[in-house]
């Protein structure tokens, strides 16, 4: 059983949009989805918090109401994974989810505007979204899908004609400027000189119980990998796309398969250590700094004086905070093991609540709610 935490705001700011406890049930027990979103639902006897719209059907006396998902978690409730209430909060929605299905299935298919708004969506507002998440537009996210495997048709010897119309191309001189674009090199030239630096970085969502993460790889080693709701994300994004100087697809390789794998057993309590490799492709002092991190044990805290004591610069705090709060590959680079020298926990840029269920977790071997 989940005690309630002592937590008043929930109610009063339920209170203050005008929501009563009595619309909320009503909500609830009818399964109303026009309210999800708006507020939680939380069950004592279970652990469990749900999206309104949830099949669940606990007794009235063992639910309680609050505003955000946060708030939920803050007073030790799971996320349901039925209903999944943190999709709410940044995993793809129904009508993106549709699109990328779709290009999945007929990556050469142009989807027009008025087959969009078949499933509800202007153009527009897919060209918002995937902006603000995969950092390109919704025809750059498809275009992306179609080069990403037209560049592994070439990298393998497939003849240009069969790549060229293969991937929904009507001429190869739209397929050239295409791919020389994203490429920077020309097909038949992909095969020397984007092979021989991994020509392209794969990027792909990965699930969890905190929410979606965005996770980017070269061929063979993890570079990015951030909660998809954090603030700067795509400006970190952007920084990948800089530093190693090749373009982001939205597709899958071994190193993200690999890291999907750790990722589901490391929020299962069953992996404390990660064997993916990483490229952390940062300056000196700050990779000195992530290396560091890393040798913090699972389960253990360290200050930042802490930390700048082990690289053996005590007077360099603030520089080292700097680093670690530049830390572009969360979880792996356990950035979050770093606290204030009062045990307080400080700032993460995927929010003090995920920081402190991380914690709690790595202490625990479960995340609250977990039976």
């Amino acid at each position: 059983m989940i005690a309630s935490a002592n937590l008043q705001s929930p109610i009063s700011s339920l209170q203050s949009l005008n929501i009563t406890r009595a619309e909320m049930e009503r909500a609830f027990y009818n399964k109303d989805a026009s309210y999800d979103g708006v507020f939680f639902v939380a069950v004592r006897t279970t652990g469990i918090f749900c999206l309104p719209s949830c099949s669940a059907s606990p007794k009235r006396e063992n639910v309680e109401f609050f505003l955000s998902a946060r708030e939920a978690i803050f007073a030790g409730y799971r996320p349901c994974k039925r209903c999944h209430p943190l999709d709410v909060n940044g995993a793809p929605p129904r009508w993106a989810k549709t699109l990328m299905e779709r290009v999945e299935k007929n990556p050469d298919e142009k989807i027009t505007a008025r087959e969009m708004a078949n499933i509800g969506v202007t153009p527009e507002r897919a060209r918002r979204w995937f902006l603000d998440h995969y950092g390109m537009t919704f025809a750059e996210w498809q275009r992306g899908k179609r080069l990403a495997e037209a560049f592994t048709q070439i990298r393998n010897g497939s003849p240009l004609d069969d790549v060229v119309f293969a991937n929904g191309y009507e001429s190869h001189s739209g397929f050239r400027d295409a791919f020389s674009k994203t490429f920077g090199a020309a097909p038949m030239r992909a095969r020397h000189t984007v092979a021989a630096n991994d020509g392209y970085i794969a990027a792909q969502f990965i699930e969890s119980p905190l929410g979606p993460i965005l996770a980017a790889a070269t061929r063979d080693a993890i570079c990015f990998l951030e909660f998809s709701d954090r603030r700067m994300l795509e400006y970190n994004y952007n920084q990948i796309r800089k530093r190693f100087g090749l373009p982001i697809l939205p597709t899958t390789n071994d190193a993200l398969e690999q890291l999907r794998a750790e990722l589901n057993c490391y929020f299962q309590g069953k992996q404390k250590n990660f064997t993916t490799r990483l490229a952390m492709n940062g300056t000196p002092f700050q990779e000195r700094v992530w290396n560091e991190l890393q040798e913090i044990p699972h389960g253990e805290t360290i200050s930042y004086e802490q930390l700048a004591q082990r690289i053996q610069q005590p007077t360099a705090v603030r520089a080292v905070a700097r680093a670690n709060g530049s830390n572009r590959i969360s979880i792996i680079v356990p950035c979050h093991r770093v606290i204030g020298k009062d045990g307080e926990l400080t700032g993460y840029g995927g929010g003090l609540w995920r920081k402190r269920l991380l914690l709690e977790l790595e202490r625990t071997g479960h995340l609250p709610g977990d039976n």
